[in-house]
């Protein structure tokens, strides 16, 4: 079931309520014995109403894996106490996946959600058998990285959250030095018509590409191909595609959002335009470094542990 603003394409059993009411009733006559719900960023009020009905509902164990780890130490996570309505809602749902240590810290410190309910598991395997086998890009994609070098690479959603007008402005100031330096854009999102549209009032606007949802393998060649991973946020946790390029080889600059993993060229947020052009140019004219030791658990650990927590409840 997939409750984001954007819509992608129609797959068998994948759905998309168009409203509260058909999320419930979509709910309720599924035959699921756990619901597992998966939430990133800020935690809105319809999100916490939703975790209250799952874990409301009988028969069913409830599941929540809480991907935001930038909402721990946000003003909205800092004004939650023990005894706030968030808390209570936690505190009965039958278990919680954290993605990384500050998020259980959270559930367990400020939530009270007892300890052996949260469980830490990384969000994060180790991609070389699938970076093996991974995809041709598609057709569009390939062209335009045949196009371009240096070619820069930004993959997440089309949001404001992810401070995309930056990269692109930052964009014509690499060019000045670089002239055959593009950017691709991998992801979708409530922001498309309007990006589009600031695109095209720029005179560069050939050398940027709005890839849209990209198959995962083929995501992965086009980080190996790129030269550079471009992740700029003005909101962000641990970034999947971020150790994905660490692991691969390719350099990464992001913003300082105070959790990303070693080998990361941080800049400050909100990232200023001169100071991501100084940061691209600096690691254009560096050795192209060797991949990085894997940070993440091998093939697949984590898929596994999340099994056995599926396992434990329905004992």
């Amino acid at each position: 079931m997939h409750l984001a603003g954007n819509r992608r394409a129609e797959a068998d059993e994948v759905y998309y309520p168009e409203s509260a009411a058909a999320t419930a009733r979509l709910l309720i006559s599924q035959p699921a014995d756990i619901l597992h719900l998966h939430i990133g960023g800020l935690l809105s009020g319809r999100l916490l109403g939703l975790c209250a009905f799952c874990g409301a509902l009988p028969r069913r164990k409830s599941v929540l894996t809480f991907h935001s780890g930038g909402f721990c130490s946000s003003p909205e996570g800092q004004a939650i106490t023990p005894r706030s309505v968030a808390s209570f809602v936690f505190r009965r749902l039958d278990a919680i996946v954290a993605v990384n240590r500050e998020i259980a810290d959270f559930f367990v410190g400020r939530c009270r959600v007892p300890q052996d309910r949260v469980h830490l598991i990384p969000p994060h395997a180790s991609i070389g058998a699938t970076l093996k086998a991974a995809a041709e890009l598609p057709k569009t994609l390939q062209q335009f990285f045949d196009l371009h070098d240096p070619l820069l690479l930004s993959v997440g959603l089309l949001e404001p959250e992810y401070d995309l007008p930056v990269q692109m402005e930052t964009l014509g100031l690499v060019r000045m030095r670089h002239p055959r330096a593009g950017l691709v854009m991998i992801g979708s999102g409530s922001l498309e018509t309007q990006l589009r549209a600031r695109m095209a009032a720029l005179p560069f606007s050939e050398h940027l590409l709005l890839a849209g949802d990209v198959p995962h393998k083929a995501t992965l060649r086009a980080i190996r191909d790129c030269r550079l991973l471009l992740r700029t946020t003005l909101y962000d946790g641990d970034a999947l595609s971020v150790r994905e390029a660490l692991e691969i080889g390719t350099p990464v600059i992001a913003t300082d959002n105070g959790m990303r993993p070693p080998g990361c060229q941080l800049i400050p947020a909100p990232a200023q335009p001169e100071l991501l052009r100084d940061k691209i140019e600096a690691l254009l004219a560096a050795p192209i470094p060797q991949a990085a030791a894997p940070q993440t658990p091998a093939g697949t650990e984590n898929l596994e542990a999340v099994l056995k927590l599926y396992q434990s409840l329905l004992r």
